[in-house]
């Protein structure tokens, strides 16, 4: 492209996320601890940096989408027609124009809030005119929420425009839907663009580029042009008509000679001539297409007639067919040569060309007499020019000159130029393995050894070498029975070193009860044990210590919840006297909320803050005066 690189245009963001990103910025590249005893100017500066820094952030966004998207005045005028075309150059305006004046706007804002800022005498007030600072600018662009979304679109639309230079060398296709377009600039160029077999499948602008003469050639294929007129076309149509109207290009102008577009040659002659003035001073084809089904000698005379007309008035006709490709390659080079002849003769024309003609001398030495006197060539250089014919009659044959030659029935042969004797070429072996050739690891007198083993082989067998084959299984039944009794030992040792491990719990019998107190004494005295005091027994004593515990747990437990109460238990705390449950307590809540909302707009903490700002200047009209004048009184 030229001028511009509509790519690289940064994207633009919807009204909401231009204000979060800026908010966001603000707050995360300011200071943001402020204290009401700090000094006022200290405060002033505070609150003036934030809204300075949200106005420079949104001057800069703003400035960069105005700055970044082409003007119309400085572009190409094919560029600045299609983006009319496809975008009205009056809306795309007048939304480029909205973004500056919000621009202009948020300047003057901030201006007269930095202005009343040096006024401000406290913390609250400072605070609040930053913060109707900020909420001006926001207001500003939420205003340009539908300019915002606009230019995004056309953001996104222009990024994915066809990088087309107006002033490189351009081929240029048109005609009727469904004529072939698509398919020859898929045959002569790279560009993938979509064929089908209906009308306006091409619906934008698609470029290609293609080599010729060792130069860059530039191919664009536009979208099907119909026969009406130009207030009647639609957008599809018009960028056709505005690559013809400023594109410096050789112009291909492509007929169905079927008939199969669904349009028949007297209206492809019609659209011509509607459009014939677009193709002044610019080289012209007639590319007949679709010769594949039809030829141009197979038409009626009045149909040639068509054709014939196109020659009389020098315009040359070019049979093709993009399904075969004939004649694809002779109409590309054709149209390359006519617009390098074209480019050639305009430069002539030129003033510019004066300027270097002048600069160049052609000798032309004239004649001093009759002789004739041939051109001297030295002899090495006619040595050289022998040399190098030999050179080319004697040039090896090359694998690419083979296929060349054989075509289809061409096949890769690899083994042709192996350096082994030439019968040994198309044999199994040898074989090249790791790039050795196996046969050198071959040993020649293999089989006369084969054949002796086997003999020998054949000789143990008649011996009876191989007939201790009973002895053999016993031997392995014994080994087979030992490792099982191996492993069941194994496993009886794993069992007991288990058992060892376990923790014997102590378990009652069944026939174990409860016994009274009375029956333990009776059977300890059966026993010989003799028993002192029964009615104190050390069950006794046992019982009444722990119930002297529970006693003493159920005191500190006691103490401790009275402890823990802020108040008696008879009276119920301030905030649930007179609420019947929770959904009233909850309801008497949000009453008090809303109560002390008033009380929060003059800064004040809570109901208790009684504090009233004395505005007065206190240095002025407190202590004593001192000499001087009383004129600031």
């Amino acid at each position: 492209m030229a001028h511009y690189n509509f790519k690289k245009i940064t994207v633009v963001p919807p009204a909401s996320d231009f204000i979060d990103i800026v908010l966001s910025k603000t707050q995360r590249k300011t200071p943001t601890v402020i204290h009401r005893h700090y000094k006022i100017s200290r405060i002033r500066h505070f609150y003036m940096r934030k809204i300075k820094f949200a106005q420079q952030t949104f001057h800069d966004k703003l400035s960069e989408i105005i700055s970044e998207f082409p003007k119309l005045e400085d572009v190409h005028p094919f560029y600045a027609d299609l983006m009319n075309v496809l975008y009205d150059k009056d809306h795309y305006k007048l939304a480029l124009g909205q973004i500056n004046t919000a621009r202009h706007l948020i300047d003057n804002v901030s201006k007269d809030y930095v202005r009343l800022m040096k006024f401000g005498d406290s913390l609250y007030r400072c605070k609040q005119l930053k913060k109707a600072a900020l909420g001006r600018m926001c207001t500003i662009m939420k205003k340009q929420k539908q300019s915002l979304e606009y230019l995004e679109q056309v953001r996104q639309h222009l990024s994915r425009l066809p990088s087309i230079d107006p002033n490189t060398r351009t081929l240029l296709i048109c005609g009727f839907p469904n004529v072939g377009k698509s398919s020859f600039i898929n045959k002569i160029t790279r560009a993938d663009v979509e064929v089908q077999p209906y009308p306006f499948t091409t619906k934008s602008l698609f470029v290609g580029h293609t080599d010729y003469k060792y130069l860059r050639w530039q191919v664009v294929d536009t979208p099907g042009i119909l026969d009406h007129s130009l207030e009647e076309r639609n957008t599809i149509e018009m960028q056709a008509i505005t690559a013809l109207a400023h594109l410096r290009a050789a112009v291909l102008y492509f007929m169905d000679v079927s008939e199969q577009c669904g349009n028949s040659l007297e209206q492809q002659m019609a659209l011509f001539n509607n459009i014939k003035p677009l193709f002044t001073n610019k080289p012209l084809l007639i590319a007949a297409n679709k010769i594949d089904v039809m030829k141009i000698e197979e038409l009626t005379e009045e149909k040639q007639q068509i054709f014939k007309a196109f020659e009389d008035d020098g315009i040359p006709v070019m049979p093709t067919s993009t399904l075969t490709e004939e004649g694809v390659i002779n109409l590309r080079n054709e149209a390359c040569e006519r617009l390098l002849a074209h480019r050639i003769e305009t430069k002539i024309k030129s003033k510019k060309v004066n300027d270097v003609i002048n600069r160049l001398r052609v000798a032309m030495p004239s004649q001093r007499d009759s002789k004739v006197r041939a051109p001297c060539i030295p002899e090495s250089v006619l040595r050289k020019r022998q040399a190098m014919e030999t050179e080319t009659k004697q040039r090896r044959k090359l694998e690419r000159d083979v296929e060349l030659e054989q075509g289809d029935d061409y096949t890769l042969d690899l083994r042709k130029t192996w350096d082994v004797p030439d019968e040994e070429k198309y044999d199994i072996i040898p074989e090249i393995w790791h790039g050795h050739n196996i046969a050198d690891f071959i040993d020649p007198d293999i089989l006369q050894k084969l054949d002796a083993l086997e003999k020998e082989e054949e000789l143990r067998e008649r011996a009876g070498y191989y007939m201790d084959d009973e002895s053999e299984d016993e031997e392995m039944k014994g080994i087979r029975q030992t490792a099982k009794k191996i492993r069941e030992k194994r496993n009886m040792i794993t069992l007991l070193s288990r058992e060892k491990r376990k923790i014997a719990k102590p378990r009652l019998p069944r026939s174990a009860r409860p016994r009274s107190r009375s029956e333990m004494e009776e059977e300890m005295e059966e026993l010989g044990v003799e028993i002192e005091n029964k009615n104190e027994t050390h069950y006794a004593r046992m019982r009444s210590r722990s119930a002297s515990r529970k006693a003493l747990k159920r005191k500190r437990e006691e103490s401790e919840v009275s402890t823990s109460r802020t108040r008696s238990s008879s009276r119920t705390p301030r905030d649930q006297s007179g609420v019947r449950d929770a959904k009233m307590a909850k309801k008497v809540k949000k009453i008090a909320r809303k109560a002390q909302m008033p009380a929060n707009r003059e800064a004040k903490k809570g109901e208790g803050d009684r504090v009233i700002l004395n505005m007065k200047p206190k240095h002025l009209f407190s202590g004593k005066r001192k000499a001087g004048k009383t004129q600031r009184r």
